[in-house]
């Protein structure tokens, strides 16, 4: 009679304890249904599911796989799984699969607990857990200020809408970050990164830098902060800001440019994102004279933003061709899928504001970064707790990718 074993093998990991076993199911020509393994601290979890074959018994194998796990300082349980329950688990494969990352400075035994319950409550089985960050050493705490778990989990949610709602409370309630995202094909094959500049790319306006010089600074300031939040049209905030600036010496420009705060993590994640063939790109609101700058510093692939009008050396207050507006963010970033031949699914688009929610809603991913809370409430994904290279995390990259990489 056909049989089914699960073998629950935990111990001191070591070379070749995997090699030893199935060296013994080998010499049996036992046929293995799954495996799968973790190591926590050097300790072994390794479980194997194996189909006894009609013409064999399971008593000599199971006795010789205990005799090897004694032998190799392993501690082994045998559990039979009745065929029919198998074949239920096998028809669960075909259930919606989901990624949920979670990034902070630290994971704590509550994030897990209060993440789990939810999971939990919309019937969801965690498959897997892994963690992404770096090990942190407690000599030196403040060494990796980071902590990324990411989570498989499998099933139908009752409410996806409401699970997002919920993870978006705890995310305000205990300062992490919880993405929750479609384990499909496109997941695994993003294939560029679209930012928005102004408090994203950099931290700062631009505009309100620029005012600042120009000594209107606290009106560009007041109408900026509008737009941000929404209460506002940007087309039209705009227009006023930019009105604010005519006569400013472009001088001034150069000397902002120069100065530009970059975000905490854009380098690092750009250089990153360039050696694993991605795109990058910068749709902004902003000026196109200042992204060209960030591209040239950063190695960028593409700029699109307005571009500032000067003449004989001033600002005139106007810009040259078509405001760069909510609408037309989203409209570049289509152009630009079509022009790499890629789907929208494989598109990240990051923001900060309103005139951001259009791009980053039509991305596959679309991320809120330090986000004004309606932008936050209103994406589907948001980083407020690291900076710019938190986005590896979403796409799957762990900390040893990254030193693996410095190593070739």
């Amino acid at each position: 009679m056909q049989e089914i074993i699960l073998i629950s093998v935990s111990g001191t990991d070591k070379p070749g304890l995997t090699n030893n076993l199935t060296r013994v199911l080998s010499d049996y020509k036992i046929n293995i249904l799954d495996v799968g393994q973790a190591v926590i601290h050097d300790t072994l979890s390794l479980g194997i599911l194996v189909e006894i074959p009609k013409e064999s018994e399971s008593s000599p194998v199971l006795r010789d796989i205990l005799f090897k796990a004694h032998e190799l300082g392993l501690n082994v349980k045998f559990k039979p799984i009745p065929v029919d329950e198998y074949e239920i688990w096998v028809n669960a494969q075909g259930k919606p699969r989901y990624i949920i990352t979670i990034l902070g400075k630290q994971i704590t035994a509550r994030h897990m607990y209060e993440i789990s319950e939810i999971i939990t409550a919309n019937a969801l089985n965690i498959d897997s857990i892994i963690r992404l960050s770096g090990r942190k050493s407690l000599h030196n705490p403040h060494d990796n200020l980071r902590a990324c778990v990411e989570l498989t989990v499998r099933g139908e949610p009752d409410d996806i809408a409401s699970m997002r709602a919920k993870f978006l409370d705890i995310s305000r309630d205990f300062g992490i970050d919880i993405s929750f995202q479609v384990d499909n094909m496109y997941r695994r094959n993003r294939r560029m990164v679209a930012f928005d500049m102004d408090s994203t790319l950099i931290q700062a306006e631009v505009i309100d830098e620029l005012a600042k010089a120009a000594g209107v600074g606290d009106k560009v300031a007041a109408i900026t902060e509008q737009a941000m939040q929404g209460n506002i049209d940007f087309t039209e905030s705009f227009r006023q800001r930019l009105g604010l600036l005519k006569g400013l010496d472009e001088s001034v420009l150069q000397e902002i440019a120069d100065n530009l705060p970059i975000t905490q993590g854009a380098e690092k994640l750009i250089s990153t994102l360039r050696k694993i063939g991605y795109k990058t790109a910068i749709i902004s609101g902003g000026f196109e004279y200042f992204g060209k700058h960030l591209q040239q510093k950063l190695g960028i692939d593409y700029v699109f933003a307005n571009q500032l009008e000067v003449v004989e050396g001033k600002v005139t207050g106007k810009i040259c061709g078509q405001v760069v507006n909510a609408e037309r963010k989203a409209e570049i970033l289509r152009e630009l899928a079509a022009k790499e031949r890629i789907s929208l699914d494989q598109v990240i688009a990051v923001g900060d504001g309103a005139n951001d929610l259009p791009m980053l809603s039509i991305a596959g991913l679309g991320i809120a970064f330090h986000a004004k809370p309606v932008v936050k409430k209103t994406a589907r994904h948001s980083i407020s707790n690291l900076g710019l290279d938190g986005i590896l995390y979403l796409i799957g990259v762990r900390d040893r990718d990254l030193l693996i990489q410095q190593d070739i």
